[in-house]
């Protein structure tokens, strides 16, 4: 099977290059029900495609902030949205997990489109191998600040305010929560990977064969052996600055960057 990691894409408007790279590179996977045709090579090169993929694990933070109220959402993200929705439709099964900027995805991703939403953290198995998954904003337990602005904004409270409020007001809400999380979450990536290694650790020893994070945008991919068996830990950057992301197939990890074509010559 082939699986594709990705985080921290923080989208906030459809006319800026990292949601435009985001897009060329959704639109570059293709499932194993995907029909070739001369139109497709034409539009995606087969250099560009990434084919055969099962299931697209997107670990939080795709948008840099979030609300929706029934089938509305901000208009900036309807085109990224039908894509994912287009992906599901060709074969491809779509997993989000929240992050500290994108939350109270389950009504509309969920109960709308059908894929699934991970609210902290899930173990998942690719080809027998148990790999734990999460955005990784809650591994710091040290940032009580952050995790009490956590807990307060993915209560009932909040979910049943935001049902009630205008469209207007939650956009405004979204940028604002968005900006909050920026000042309650300071630490230098290198500071929290290392907490995140740590954690992986205590995780190997528990008896995960893998652990993917995203959270602290460093990409980083290492194979520790811990009790005579090889392990993975992976970090799995950002689509801010390093358009990087992580490929599964046949037992193997792989850390790589996207480039469309034109950014290559």
């Amino acid at each position: 099977m082939k699986a594709i990691f990705i985080s921290d894409s923080h989208l906030k408007t459809r006319d800026s290059e990292s949601y435009e790279t985001l897009m060329t590179f959704l639109k570059s996977l293709k499932g194993k029900k995907d029909i070739d045709t001369v139109e497709k090579r034409l539009s995606y090169p087969l250099e560009k495609e990434i084919a055969d993929v099962d299931d697209l694990y997107i670990l939080g933070d795709f948008f840099d902030f979030w609300f929706s109220k029934g089938s509305t959402i901000d208009p900036e993200f309807s085109d990224v949205v039908n894509t994912l929705s287009e992906l599901q439709n060709r074969g491809i099964n779509i997993h989000l997990c929240e992050g500290n900027h994108d939350f109270l995805l389950t009504e509309f991703f969920h109960g709308r489109l059908g894929m699934e939403v991970i609210r902290d953290w899930s173990a998942i198995a690719l080809d027998g191998r148990r790999v734990f998954i999460a955005h990784g904003d809650t591994i710091d337990e040290k940032n009580t600040r952050y995790l009490l602005m956590r807990r307060l904004f993915r209560s009932r409270f909040v979910y049943k305010l935001q049902r009630r409020c205008p469209i207007v007001f939650l956009r405004w809400a979204a940028q604002i929560f968005s900006y909050l999380n920026k000042e309650f979450t300071t630490e230098t990536d290198d500071s929290l990977a290392n907490k995140m290694r740590s954690f992986s650790m205590g995780k190997f020893h528990d008896g995960f064969d893998a652990v993917v994070l995203g959270h602290c945008h460093k990409h980083h991919i290492e194979e520790p052996v811990v009790d005579g068996n090889k392990k993975t830990f992976a970090l799995l950057g950002d689509w801010v600055r390093h358009y990087s992301y992580l490929c599964y197939e046949n037992g193997t990890f792989v850390l790589e960057k996207f480039y469309p074509a034109e950014c290559q010559k």
